[in-house]
């Protein structure tokens, strides 16, 4: 799966496309998330699954069928980039370890000295005011056939301090509690969906 990794996001690269995720499911469906800083429209997705049926089937990658797709409107974020591009978006985490109790939190990111971020917690309330102002951005798919193609900081949880009354500021700011942490205490981390109506 590595070596498949280096070869799709070498392909993605060099189109200006970014590999948000991968995935080999059942009966050979391999999918490919992708991205980039201007959005994903259904045509980037026909261009990416054209030219990477071209370059699995060079290749010589044992697959059935294709899916590129947009990553949604929940985005997951992997890498410091993604935390640093999405700085001022609200986020859902999940920690490795609870702090608190708590695994599960959802905030404003924001990025913090020392390669770690924040995330300025949201209640309920700012939740709503922020999901009535939000962009949507819908996903998109292709998929092609195999056959088509050929032709056409530690896991201990964030520091004991790191929930603070008054942190930060923005829409958060009231509710006077961040939640500082590293990547690597981090399980995942999505974009909350924001849907204008």
């Amino acid at each position: 799966m590595e070596a498949l990794q280096v070869i799709v996001e070498r392909t993605l690269g060099s189109m200006g496309y970014e590999l948000v995720e991968l995935e080999m499911v059942q009966n050979g469906l391999l999918r490919v998330f992708i991205d980039s800083p201007a959005g994903i429209q259904i045509e980037d997705c026909e261009r990416v699954s054209r030219q990477l049926s071209h370059v699995l089937a060079v290749d010589d990658v044992d697959y059935q069928r294709l899916e590129v797709s947009s990553p949604g409107l929940d985005r997951p974020l992997h890498k410091a980039a993604d935390f640093v591009r999405f700085a001022g978006a609200e986020v859902s985490l999940r920690l490795k370890r609870p702090f608190e109790g708590r695994r599960n939190f959802e905030g404003v990111l924001t990025i913090e000295p020392e390669e770690r971020f924040g995330l300025e917690l949201v209640d309920d309330a700012q939740r709503q005011a922020a999901q009535k102002s939000g962009k949507t951005r819908g996903r998109k798919v292709a998929t092609r056939g195999k056959a088509a193609g050929k032709t056409g900081k530690s896991a201990g949880g964030p520091d004991a301090g790191a929930v603070d009354a008054g942190a930060g500021d923005g829409q958060a700011a009231s509710a006077g509690r961040k939640l500082v942490f590293a990547l690597d205490e981090v399980d995942r981390a999505r974009l909350v969906p924001k849907v204008k109506f």
